[in-house]
């Protein structure tokens, strides 16, 4: 039995992961190398005089154009088939594809009928597909204690993606109550066997004494290894106990070590560490070409923070050209991302008219999204912008400012 691996498009809106619809089942003995009519008429006759095994397989080699030409309204017609006549894998890829419209509608009703019948014959992709479908309330009422109960079956039958989401449901306290030493306790299941997810989450436990004794040895073991198995999360983790000295001696050039693992990898928290360092000549010589480099790639990778300290340095002209479009430019993104200062700086640009058109307007609502924050001087501001304008302009720009905060909110999730 292989893994037929097809992303079938949901994100997580509960755990960092909570779903895996992008696993359908497949049988690597259907694979031929090219297409054959010969070998595809032969399955199709097996399978048309009821074979239940062909059914699946000619589904399989339409699925994947592996064999046959790749049509994903007929592996569904076969996958159908063999659905119906009891055949849990064809069950749980016929779950699949309704969830993700491939091959036929989008159906979250349809999907979880098809999961459902898949699990209760034990089938333990589908009885984690029927806690992530309680979980986010697809084709079912959002229920949290379900979806608890469903991952928690699947965990028993040792599916890591479940345990891992029973981890952060007991540390979350969603479905249960909250109990760091069962979350722990899940996430070590699932790390044991080497899912990198709970890797990391256990070495965060062990760095906090949440659910075990605090171990930053044990900690460090754990991110090491969730690291080695690609989640740069947890080597940006190891810079900060190297760069603070948690619980390990200081040491400079190994936090720079992992940074850089981290950045070179895509993390954007990891890039921006890195530049500070290169800044700050911390573990390595400072640089500022190399800081900016590290910090700009952090910024393109959607760091907030370092959108903002972009923004000062085209502002300032700090190792980059002087340029005021630019500097709007990556405090609009910062400001986007939550960021006060950023939000109160670009109030600043748009009241002068520097870098941007003059716009009290837009100047109000910017300051405004500051002052939510409680930023300091952004209320005082506020106050003398709306002075200036007309009754018409304040109008809207309190329309603005409404709709600049949902977006934002939208934005941030």
């Amino acid at each position: 039995m292989g893994w037929l691996k097809k992303f079938l498009g949901t994100e997580s809106t509960e755990a960092e992961e909570l779903a895996k619809m992008d696993q359908m089942y497949d049988d690597e003995e259907a694979y031929v190398e090219e297409y054959d009519p010969e070998v595809i008429e032969s399955y199709r006759r097996i399978a048309e005089a009821g074979d239940v095994e062909a059914q699946h397989n000619l589904g399989v080699l339409y699925l994947e154009g592996a064999g046959a030409p790749q049509d994903d309204e007929e592996a569904a017609k076969w996958f159908r088939l063999a659905a119906e006549s009891g055949d849990v894998k064809s069950q749980y890829n016929m779950g699949a594809m309704h969830f993700s419209g491939k091959g036929v509608p989008r159906d979250y009703e349809e999907a979880i009928k098809w999961f459902r019948l898949a699990a209760g014959a034990g089938d333990s992709l589908s009885l984690h597909n029927m806690g992530v479908m309680y979980s986010e309330g697809k084709g079912v009422e959002q229920d949290d204690a379900e979806a608890v109960r469903w991952w928690r079956l699947a965990a028993e039958a040792g599916d890591v993606h479940s345990q891992f989401n029973l981890g952060v449901m007991y540390s979350d306290g969603k479905g249960v109550s909250k109990n760091d030493t069962e979350a722990a306790r899940w996430w070590r299941s699932s790390a044991e066997a080497g899912y990198a997810k709970s890797q990391c989450a256990l070495g965060e436990m062990y760095v906090n004494g949440e659910g075990v004794p605090q171990d930053t040895e044990e900690a460090i073991k754990w991110y090491c290894l969730a690291a080695e198995g690609g989640r740069f999360d947890a080597a940006n983790n190891l810079g900060d106990i190297y760069r603070n000295g948690e619980g390990v001696p200081q040491d400079t050039k190994e936090a720079i070590k992992w940074y850089r693992l981290g950045a070179k990898n895509g993390s954007f928290v990891s890039a921006n560490n890195l530049a500070d360092m290169y800044a700050n000549g911390k573990g390595v010589p400072q640089d500022d070409k190399e800081a900016t480099k590290w910090r700009r790639r952090a910024a393109n990778n959607g760091s907030s923070t370092a959108q903002n300290i972009m923004g000062d340095m085209y502002r300032e002209g700090r190792n980059v050209s002087q340029n005021a479009k630019t500097a709007a430019k990556w405090y609009e993104e910062a400001a986007n991302g939550g960021v006060a200062e950023a939000q109160y700086k670009l109030g600043l640009m748009h009241e002068s008219g520097k870098g941007v058109k003059q716009d009290d307007r837009f100047a109000y609502m910017w300051f405004s999204q500051a002052a939510a924050q409680e930023f300091e001087d952004a209320s005082e501001k506020l106050e003398k912008v709306k002075k200036r304008m007309t009754p018409e302009h304040f109008a809207e720009a309190k329309i603005h400012a409404r709709k600049c905060r949902a977006y934002i909110a939208w934005l941030r999730g």
